[in-house]
Parts: C-alpha cells; structure tokens; sequence
C-alpha cells in the first residue's frame, strides 16, 4: 500500500484523501454523461420558471393596471 500524503505532506494512513479525490474526480464526468442524455429535468425548470414568471406578470398586472 503506497503512502498517501495530503495538501500539507501529512501522512494519511487511512487514504481517505486519495479515496476522495478519486471521486471528486469521478464524480462530475458521471453528471456529465447523464444530463447530456437526458434533457427532461432541465425542460421541466425552465418551463417551470417560465410559467412562475407569467403569474408574478398576471398579478403584477392586476395589482398596478387599475
């Protein structure tokens, strides 16, 4: 087992950095992979923030149009 040091040259004898920095590192390329397969929860947000941005129009219009 090869000795793992931190930032500061500490010793890690348990790996805990190396295990973290290995999904760190993993992590995001996974993200990745998976929201440029599917764009279903991104259509959702935007239509979402569209039609939140319609109401606050609406009352606005209501509210000030008087």
């Amino acid at each position: 087992m090869a000795n793992t040091q931190g930032p500061q040259g500490n010793h890690d004898p348990a790996g805990s950095t190396q295990m973290f920095r290995a999904f760190v590192d993993e992590g995001p390329q996974a993200g990745r992979q998976q929201a440029a397969s599917s764009g279903g929860p991104r259509i959702g947000l935007i239509l979402g923030i569209v039609a939140a941005v319609a109401v606050l129009a609406a009352v606005a219009y209501l509210a000030f149009g008087k």
